[in-house]
């Protein structure tokens, strides 16, 4: 007999804990004004991709269209512009400027972020080359007041090789790192273990002044001033390539149409989480493509939202108003 699943509707979060449930999420889901434009509705520049990780820039591209985002821009390596452009018709691209070797020219990569003035928020490092440049382009965008910006995947590894890099950091930041990039940040695993992952979680957040998502099963999200929330998601279907770069593509959206971080962080989660139970009622355990989940993640905000309105306002009548006539 098969084991039974988990279901995380009847997760309960330990004590001092938030639980990321459904009703949380549903007061988190931002309104769209009905006569909105797409820059009403944010604009997300995302720094990401290399020749050996392109998949993921356009992951996170589509991720951040599906999640609400108005504009969203992918800016990756000149060289592979190209490639990348039209893969997400919905998103425009950016060339930045590289070196003779291909690796980003940091400095001059750096400016032509810097003059993005339409950019209400930045995600760097998914799928990005291991080096010096990513290193140096990341700890310019930490170094430097700005829009909030998302790190994730290799800017995360270039934190990890910056001792006490917190210490110069002037831009609000949202960290998504997965175990093994956050046992680098701090030199040191983590715990399988809630608890641990918990307290571990929140005292990095309060050190490094930024929320940290640290992903996994039960995703704990902190926030510096000691909020900590956690989800009741335990899915090994998500245990594949690139579905991280969509959560990071999907928490940076939301962080672009005017949430704040540790909300932006949470709803994220969420949707994510969810997205990926509705992938795996219908595949399994395993087979789960990182592809499947953005158009699942506009569908859960879609009913997110739908219970947002009617808990909002319990007597709402449905239909069409009876028409009024003259007297």
């Amino acid at each position: 007999m098969a084991p039974e699943v988990p279901d995380w509707r009847r997760f309960k979060a330990p004590h001092g804990v938030e639980t990321l449930n459904e009703e949380h999420a549903a007061t988190l889901v931002p309104e769209r004004d009905l006569r909105g434009h797409k820059g009403t509705f944010g604009t997300l520049l995302c720094v990401c991709g290399s020749l050996d990780y392109l998949g993921a820039s356009l992951l996170v591209g589509y991720a951040a269209v599906r999640a609400g985002a108005g504009l969203v821009s992918v800016a990756v390596p000149a060289s592979l512009q190209p490639i990348v452009a039209g893969r997400v018709m919905e998103a425009t691209t950016m060339g930045l400027p590289e070196t003779a070797s291909g690796d980003l020219d940091a400095t001059a990569a750096l400016a032509a972020i810097h003059g993005r003035s339409d950019a209400d928020a930045l995600l760097v490092g998914s799928g990005m080359r291991p080096g010096d440049a990513t290193r140096d382009l990341t700890l310019g965008i930490v170094r430097e007041a700005g829009i909030p910006a998302v790190l994730d995947a290799e800017a995360l590894n270039s934190l990890a090789r910056t001792p006490d890099w917190w210490a110069k950091r002037k831009r609000t930041l949202i960290l998504t790192p997965h175990p093994g990039e956050f046992g680098r940040l701090e030199d040191k695993p983590v715990a399988d273990d809630d608890a641990e992952r918990v307290e571990r979680a929140g005292a990095a957040a309060t050190r490094w002044g930024t929320v940290v998502v640290l992903k996994g099963a039960h995703t704990v999200v902190a926030e510096p001033d000691g909020g900590v929330a956690m989800a009741g998601f335990e899915n090994p279907a998500l245990a594949t390539g690139g579905t991280g770069d969509v959560l990071a593509g999907t928490i940076a959206s939301l962080l672009a149409q005017g949430m704040a971080p540790f909300d932006a962080a949470c709803l994220g989660v969420f949707l994510h989480g969810v997205a990926g139970e509705h992938v795996r009622e219908r595949v399994g355990d395993a087979g789960l493509l990182a592809g499947e989940l953005p158009a699942e993640v506009a569908r859960v905000r879609r009913h997110l939202a739908g219970l947002k309105v009617r808990v909002s306002t319990p007597n709402r009548r449905l239909g069409f108003n009876p028409r009024a006539t003259d007297g």
